[in-house]
């Protein structure tokens, strides 16, 4: 079912994509004399993205690729289920400026691997980034656990299945560098048998020319693009006979569940689900419970996927 699903997706996201990029000079010419963003509100990055596999073959790869840091309290996202700033410091018990770093939809398609959102406190007149949020969203399930972590240096158990060639065993080391002219990120998978045998590293640097004023020319099939090298490199894989492995709902429903347990062993805060052991929608989050880890506690939430037969 699956396998049908993805096949009509590719279909689909190929014919829409296509009309819809019938609208773009329209769209450049509304940005350019009208619908110029707040110049504060928007900053776009062009970097890499790099991935390295060690175990159980050795497997990297490198694709271009373009951000966009939107300060939610200046220009709130018009897109997708993310988070108002407001919430995003309820969250982390923060009082500063929040600035969420992702990807926006190209032609009516999106695609975003991982979102961030960078909470900061108030020190005096001086913002200091404190706690960030993690949205990871898994391709082709559409399925989403977004989380707090430091961007220090932070150890979440894997409570997401996000490559059908990694079991859910590991541990994701975090780290975030506040964004300015460069920003950087880092995702180091831990295994209790593998080592430390996978990296993702994001690096990019700040856009300053006049094709940044338009976002839909500038992000034009950039989302496109990143599941293409996905569904690439998953290809590539498979050629190397790394064992596919089926989504752990099917034989282990209780995954995530698992995924909280190993997190608590773990020297850092214990994740909670919001709601006990519901596994709550992000249309039906209640922030009330929301903890940043203060009293012990991560807030964490899954979003399931949006298909009748999830």
């Amino acid at each position: 079912m699956e396998a049908l699903y993805l096949l009509w997706s590719i279909a689909y996201t190929t014919v829409t994509s296509a009309l819809f990029s019938l609208l773009i000079p329209f769209q450049t010419f509304l940005h350019l004399f009208f619908l110029s963003p707040n110049p504060n509100a928007v900053f776009l990055y062009q970097g890499h993205v790099h991935h390295v596999r060690k175990r159980p073959v050795f497997h990297s790869f490198q694709y271009d690729v373009r951000y966009a840091l939107f300060d939610l309290d200046l220009s709130p996202p018009f897109f997708s289920t993310h988070l108002s700033a407001q919430e995003a410091r309820h969250i982390t018990h923060t009082s500063g400026p929040v600035l969420l770093l992702t990807i926006p939809p190209s032609v009516g398609y999106e695609q975003n691997p991982l979102s961030v959102y960078y909470c900061y406190d108030l020190h005096g007149s001086t913002p200091l980034l404190n706690k960030c949020i993690a949205e990871v969203t898994n391709t082709p399930w559409g399925e989403r656990v977004s989380f707090v972590f430091d961007p220090d240096s932070d150890l979440v158990a894997k409570p997401l299945h996000v490559s059908p060639f990694m079991d859910m065993l590991g541990n994701w080391r975090m780290r975030a560098k506040a964004p300015g002219e460069d920003l950087s990120l880092e995702i180091s998978v831990q295994h209790p048998e593998l080592g430390d045998y996978f990296t993702a590293t994001l690096k990019a640097k700040r856009v300053h020319s006049s094709r940044s004023h338009c976002l839909a020319l500038f992000f034009w099939l950039m989302p496109q693009k990143v599941a293409l090298w996905i569904y690439w490199q998953a290809l590539k894989l498979w050629w190397k006979n790394v064992s596919f492995l089926n989504h752990p709902k099917y034989a282990n429903p209780a995954y995530r569940d698992e995924a909280l347990v190993r997190n608590q062993k773990l020297q850092c805060p214990g994740i909670i689900k919001e709601g006990g052991s519901k596994h709550i929608d992000s249309d039906d989050q209640d922030l009330s419970h929301a903890s940043n880890g203060n009293n012990g506690e991560r807030w964490c939430v899954w979003r399931d996927a949006p298909w009748l037969w999830s």
